[in-house]
C-alpha cells in the first residue's frame, strides 16, 4: 500500500517526517501536530513511536507489510511488527496554525492575576526558540501563556503546574488558541518527563529552577518579579553547567490618559556551554 493512502486514511491536512533525521524530532512534531506521518527508519519503529507517545493522546496508524493498522500507542510498544515503514499519528482533535503573530495581547489569555506581558513573553520566547522538532516545558506556567505561544510556533509544550484551577485555564487557554498543550497537575518530576530542548520557568522558585536546569536543555529562560530570587536562580543555572545573562524589563504602555507602568520582571537566561 502507498504512502498516499495512508495519508487518505488521515482525513485531514498531514505534516510528514523522517525518522532519519532523529527520533526525537519527529516524536515532538508528533506531539505538537494533530496529524503526523513518519516515516520510518533502522531502529526507528512503532514501538519506539509510541513508547515516545506516552502521556500524549493519540492513536497510530501503522502501514507494516502493505497492511494498515490502527493501534494505541502503548499497543504499538509490545505488538510484534513484520515490516513496518511508515506510522500515521492522530489527536483526537485537528489543531490549527498560528497565522496571526506572535507575542498576543494580554487579554488573549484567561489568567487568575496577570499574564506575563506581551514585550516580555516576545523576549522569552526569542530565547526560548520554539520551532517545529523541539520540547519545550513551561514550568509553574501559570495560565500557560508562554506554552500556549510555544505551540503555536510548532514545538511540543509540556506545562506543568500544581495548582489545578491553572491547569484548568491551561487547557482552555491552549484551546482557544487551537493547539495542543499537554499538562502536568504537580511539581516538576523532571525524569519523569521527556527531555526537553528548552524550558521556561515561571516563577523565579528555587527548587523549580534547579530542577529545571538539572534536566540539560540547550536553554533555560527563568522570569522572576521578586529581587530576592534573581542571585539563587542565577547561581543554580551557573551550577548546572550555563553561561548565563539577564536583564531587567520596566516597561510601560502607551494609554489615551498616558503611560501605564506595567509590572518590572527580570528575566533570567542561561545556555549550555
Amino acid at each position: 500500500m502507498s504512502v498516499e493512502k495512508l495519508l487518505e486514511a488521515a482525513g485531514r491536512p498531514v505534516e510528514i517526517v523522517d525518522a532519519a533525521d532523529g527520533l526525537r524530532p519527529a516524536l515532538n512534531v508528533c506531539r505538537a501536530r494533530s496529524a503526523v506521518l513518519v516515516k520510518l527508519a533502522d531502529g526507528i519503529g512503532p514501538a519506539e513511536i509510541g513508547a515516545g507517545l506516552a502521556g500524549w493522546r493519540r492513536s497510530l496508524i501503522v502501514q507494516d507489510s502493505g497492511e494498515l493498522t490502527t493501534v494505541d500507542p502503548r499497543d504499538a510498544v509490545t505488538r510484534r511488527w513484520t515490516a513496518p515503514d511508515a506510522v500515521l499519528c492522530l489527536a483526537d482533535n485537528e489543531f490549527l496554525r498560528a497565522n496571526d503573530g506572535w507575542a498576543l495581547p494580554d487579554d488573549a489569555f484567561g489568567s487568575r492575576t496577570h499574564v506575563l506581558g506581551a514585550e516580555v513573553r516576545a523576549f522569552v520566547l526569542a530565547r526560548l526558540a520554539p520551532r517545529p522538532g523541539v520540547l519545550v516545558w513551561d514550568v509553574l506556567a501559570g495560565s500557560g501563556a508562554v506554552g500556549v505561544e510555544c505551540a503555536r510556533l510548532g514545538a511540543a509544550v509540556i506545562a506543568v503546574e500544581p495548582d489545578p484551577v491553572q491547569c484548568v485555564r491551561i487547557i482552555a487557554n491552549a484551546s482557544a488558541h487551537g493547539v495542543d498543550v499537554r499538562v502536568e497537575e504537580a511539581e516538576l518530576d523532571a525524569p519523569s518527563l521527556p527531555r526537553p530542548d528548552a524550558v521556561f520557568v515561571g516563577r523565579g522558585n528555587l527548587s523549580a529552577v534547579k530542577a529545571s536546569a538539572a534536566a540539560s536543555a540547550k536553554r533555560v529562560v527563568v522570569a522572576t518579579e521578586s529581587v530576592d530570587e534573581i542571585v539563587p536562580a542565577r547561581d543554580a543555572l551557573q551550577a548546572a553547567g550555563y553561561e548565563v545573562e539577564g536583564v531587567h524589563w520596566t516597561a510601560s504602555r502607551l494609554l489615551d490618559s498616558g503611560f501605564a507602568p506595567a509590572v518590572p520582571v527580570t528575566v533570567l537566561w542561561g545556555s549550555k556551554k
